[in-house]
């Protein structure tokens, strides 16, 4: 490992427990600084509900450190906009908002378009999936931020189980086997490509906090390349030792299947080949195979080839900003 990446797990790695609330909330009131928590969500009824409610609990009503809590619904068809309403979101579709452009499905896509509906300082990202949900994943993410003037972007880091549901362990959870996106794809690209980027324990992770004038720089990829694109551009804006990362325990939530994961890792690779040379792309798909009755069918998907441009460069979000 580089000596300026085994540096920078000495002195940008946090606990969660490193930054007590009351800290936070000092914090908050010397500096003015207004915090944004987005959940981008996707049929998830039976989780957004939850987390809404225990940040809005323990963040806005017992403790005063979050200021709005905002869930942008990617087309649900499912109750997940009403669970997220009920506990007290503020509720906004994806293609309501910056209609001139027509929305592509994809994560990127909606965190992209929630920096118009948004007005925090720092604005904080958590996937609407988790079970068994703790205010320490905001806290966490949120805190070196408020405390750390130098400090622009910050991602949660964990534990991540993977749950066995298939044989005689079904139902048990396997430490640490999750985010095998991560290990079979993201953590070699950054290991080759990014180095200093290679003391990240969860670059692919959804929780992730960071300033606003970061955020607005920054292009979104619009799909599940939106996390590494994201770590990537951070670096070469603002620096490693800008980037840091926080400890918040163990994180559940509900896991792809392979093919799945493999059309997340096709999204991821594109998007690191285009940071590497910006190259045209020969084939933009992927095919992989289900096995049918009599023989193995292929099924062949397009790979997210979009990307948005960073915010500041959008007229609507530039008049927000002067009004």
């Amino acid at each position: 490992m580089l000596e300026e990446v085994e540096r920078w797990l000495t002195e940008r790695s946090w606990s969660v427990a490193d930054r007590p609330l009351h800290r936070l909330l000092a914090a908050k009131r010397a500096t003015g600084q207004t915090v944004s928590v987005v959940l981008p969500a996707l049929n998830e009824e039976a989780t957004v509900g939850e987390i809404v409610s225990v940040i809005r609990h323990d963040l806005v009503h017992q403790a005063p450190l979050v200021d709005e809590v905002v869930v942008v619904d990617s087309g649900s068809t499912d109750r997940t906009a009403e669970e997220a309403a009920a506990a007290g979101a503020s509720v906004v579709h994806r293609d309501a908002i910056l209609p001139r452009i027509p929305a592509v499905p994809g994560k990127g896509e909606v965190l992209w378009r929630s920096l118009l509906v948004t007005r925090g300082d720092i604005v904080a990202f958590v996937d609407a999936d988790l079970r068994e949900f703790s205010s320490d994943f905001v806290t966490g993410i949120v805190g070196p931020l408020l405390t750390e003037p130098g400090i622009h972007l910050v991602k949660a880091m964990y534990d991540r189980p993977l749950t066995v549901s298939d044989g005689p362990a079904s139902g048990t959870a396997a430490a640490g086997q999750g985010g095998r996106v991560t290990e079979l794809m993201a953590r070699p690209l950054l290991n080759l490509h990014w180095p200093q980027l290679a003391g990240f324990v969860q670059p692919l992770g959804g929780e992730y906090a960071a300033r606003r004038p970061l955020l607005e720089r920054l292009p979104f990829p619009v799909g599940y390349g939106v996390e590494l694109g994201m770590l990537v551009d951070a670096l070469h804006l603002v620096g490693l030792d800008a980037l840091a990362q926080v400890d918040v325990g163990v994180r559940k939530h509900r896991h792809q299947d392979g093919q799945a994961l493999g059309r997340m890792a096709a999204a991821i690779y594109r998007t690191a080949q285009l940071r590497l040379a910006r190259a045209h792309m020969i084939r933009p798909s992927l095919t992989q195979f289900e096995r049918t009755d009599h023989s193995f069918e292929p099924r062949t998907y397009s790979v997210d080839t979009e990307e948005r441009p960073p915010m500041t460069e959008i007229p609507e979000y530039r008049a927000r900003r002067v009004a």
